[in-house]
């Protein structure tokens, strides 16, 4: 296969008048014609920021490259990025919302480029807009082509992305995280579109991952990266049936798919009260409407009912949308119930009495706590670690002023993180270790149940890997009740006992966690565990049968 891009000797630096630190060191790779690669790695080893100096697109003056070459067609193309940016390589990037225009409709977002690369008149462009909408997915281009980005999902939103890329007929695709945001079963929409893609104009595709499983039912080869280097690179069957860097030896015992599923979750007997005892519950949020309008309601969850037992670890599953998260912030007392009914330790958080209400709540708030999705915004950014600790300590009054610090040391030592983190910021933290002190907040007030809302989701896997194995140690040591929420399901599949999936605010489909992934009852479950990225090279994506409907989901 001829070299269609190569990168030879690559180095980027930071430069300013204090120091000179190498972000990109001596990188040499090639992307053949017509081949799709993939670019690996954890958040910080370099993916990015490698793409975007290609292009011409160094987020900051302060990055200078200081040797290296990069040849497209043998031609060199540094220095002059901006003859080839968009018109022979597009790029995609990670979170649509950011780089759609809101005040722009997709259409003429897409004309635009059309207009500037190509020169085609208003009409022309319009017909070869609707044209791309439809080749991405699009069931209705002619009404898209009107609608705004926010009309859409985050999977329309990422396909109207590759639209406007596609739109200048670039040779190149780069695709930068694309699916990260997205539910499963949405990105393997994404995946298989980017393949389709590929056969049907020649294109020549890097995507750019931290997920193993992401790229063995995508591409041809695999580039793995590390601080700035490119630690192992080869055909993707051979790499992931021999990885030689203990690097990529970490990221492939890290990926949390199916067929890594570890020691099955032990199963706890139901011979005691439940936790929480959720009947026919309702949350409906008011929409729309107007002094002269009748208010609407979005019916976000319905007649939900469930059990939860003391020292279950219950997986909660589902798209985005589905009613996870509001079924979690509903229990909590953070979203208020329309109808049906709440009991938290035979308490009743729903009760029409004030003060029966009252003291269910208080009940709660000493027996619940909560771990969040972004471990950076759910912590105070002007307190460290140790503050942070002490703040809630001290607010719960149970441990005495002399030894707050010891306890907040405990507290750390709990979760994995050295003592030393307790005077540094947040801001100073990876994302791994900011989500390590989440959880530490949440233990500082000795809950009996957690519920952990999406709070992987932006990890990388081998920190996702590690925060899976501390939930684990944390409710086998301490008896804890673990509500997991995630769309995740081979997480799930390999911390918890039993999982509940949710669809359009209703329970779909409960059981142990064995059962339903080995024998899902409802089509839209059996879906989702077939659209889970396997490091199976040879297994299609979404296990290679065609995505239902939404009636076929519904029944």
């Amino acid at each position: 296969m001829s070299a269609h891009l190569e990168i030879r000797n690559l180095s980027v630096a930071f430069r300013d008048h204090a120091e000179e630190r190498l972000l990109l060191d001596d990188i040499t790779l090639e992307l053949g014609r017509g081949e799709f690669l993939g670019l690996v790695g954890e958040s910080g080893s370099g993916k990015s920021l490698l793409c975007r100096t290609v292009i011409g697109l160094l987020p900051s003056r302060r990055l200078h490259v200081t040797q290296g070459s990069v040849r497209l067609d043998e031609t060199e193309i540094l220095g002059r990025e901006d003859c080839i940016r968009g018109r022979r390589i597009g790029m995609i990037f990670q979170n649509p919302t950011s780089h759609l225009d809101p005040v722009m409709t997709i259409g003429k977002q897409i004309c635009e480029g059309l207009a500037l690369h190509k020169g085609l008149g208003p009409a022309a462009a319009r017909t070869e807009a609707t044209q791309l909408l439809r080749q991405v997915g699009f069931p209705d281009p002619e009404r898209s082509f009107s609608a705004y980005a926010h009309e859409f999902s985050g999977g329309m939103r990422q396909r109207a992305m590759i639209a406007i890329a596609l739109s200048c007929d670039p040779e190149i695709l780069i695709a930068d995280e694309p699916t990260t945001a997205l539910d499963v079963t949405i990105q393997a929409q994404i995946l298989r579109l980017l393949q389709d893609l590929r056969a049907a104009r020649g294109l020549s595709i890097i995507l750019i991952t931290h997920d193993l499983g992401v790229v063995a039912q995508t591409c041809d080869r695999i580039a793995v990266m590390r601080q700035g280097r490119i630690v192992e690179h080869g055909e993707k069957r051979a790499l992931l049936a021999a990885p030689v860097h203990p690097y990529t030896q970490q990221l492939i015992a890290s990926h949390p798919s199916l067929s890594h599923a570890g020691t099955e979750p032990v199963r706890h007997k139901h011979d005691r009260s439940p936790v929480f005892e959720i009947t026919d519950l309702d949350v409906t949020f008011p929409q729309g409407g107007g002094l002269l309008m009748k208010r609407r309601g979005f019916r976000a969850l319905k007649a939900v009912s469930l059990k939860i037992w003391p020292g279950e670890t219950l997986g909660v599953v589902g798209e985005s949308g589905s009613g996870k998260s509001t079924l979690a912030r509903t229990i909590l007392g953070l979203n208020p119930a329309s109808a049906g009914r709440i009991l938290f330790e035979g308490h009743d958080l729903t009760a029409t009495s004030a003060q029966l209400r009252r003291a269910g709540l208080d009940r709660l708030r000493t027996g619940a706590a909560m771990v969040f999705q972004d471990p950076f915004n759910a912590l105070n950014p002007r307190l460290t670690v140790g503050e942070t600790l002490a703040e809630v300590l001290r607010h719960r009054g149970e441990t005495p002023p002399a030894e707050i610090e010891n306890r907040a040391g405990e507290l750390l030592d709990m979760v994995g993180l050295d003592r030393a983190f307790a005077p540094r910021l947040p801001r100073s933290l990876s994302g791994g270790q900011c989500q390590r002190a989440g959880i530490a907040r949440a233990l500082a007030v000795n809950p009996r149940v957690i519920i952990a809302d999406e709070c992987v989701a932006a990890l990388d896997v081998t920190i996702q890997a590690q925060i899976v194995a501390l939930f684990r140690e944390l409710t086998e040591k301490t008896g804890l009740t673990l509500i997991f929420i995630a769309h995740d399901l081979a997480i799930v599949r390999n911390l918890c006992e039993r999982v509940v999936v949710m669809h359009h605010g209703e329970i779909v489909e409960d059981g142990p966690s064995a059962r339903v992934f080995a024998r899902p009852e409802k089509p839209y479950t059996a879906a989702l565990i077939a659209a889970i990225p396997d490091i199976d090279p040879d297994r299609p994506i979404n296990g290679g049968i065609p995505f239902p409907s939404q009636q076929e989901f519904a029944t």
